[in-house]
């Protein structure tokens, strides 16, 4: 049986160690344990919007140019872009309804990335003013989980 060079290329590729340095190896996160995690992060980034913690609630997401959000038209890359999203509802006298997610699903697609699905949720004086469901790719960084990509949809009214 003939090898071809592809074949030995891609051999040769899955058998070469990571470009990246050494480093402090991540957590071995179970599903239970990461789901944790991303919920508790996820309670405080909601925290940070429910106080009017503008950078609080971005720090949340990976300051390269090539972090992604989807808001339902197009996707949009950079922090630029993203900050511009969301900033108008943080200047003063703005409408900032009180934000919660329900639904947080997290699943580990690598010891360092994972995938999470959730649904958000709006409400003033206990009536819901936008919801919808998101998902998020996540980097675990030295700094802790970054958002990588977001796509963010609002539920028909």
């Amino acid at each position: 049986m003939r090898t071809s060079m592809l074949q030995v290329a891609v051999v040769l590729a899955a058998c070469r160690g990571s470009a990246r340095p050494a480093t402090t190896p991540p957590p071995d996160y179970g599903r239970a344990a990461l789901t944790r995690v991303v919920t508790a992060q996820l309670e405080r980034s909601a925290s940070d919007w429910n106080s009017g913690d503008l950078n609080g609630f971005l720090s949340d997401y990976a300051p390269e140019s090539t972090t992604t959000y989807v808001d339902g038209r197009r996707a949009r890359s950079g922090m630029d872009f993203i900050r511009g999203v969301y900033a108008p509802r943080f200047s003063p006298g703005a409408n900032r309804d009180s934000l919660h997610f329900e639904e947080v699903e997290v699943r580990p697609l690598s010891a360092t990335h994972a995938i999470v699905t959730a649904r958000f949720i709006l409400q003033r004086n206990n009536e819901i003013t936008a919801s919808g469901p998101f998902t998020l790719v996540m980097e675990r960084r030295q700094e802790g989980w970054k958002i990588l990509h977001d796509h963010s949809s609002s539920d028909p009214r």
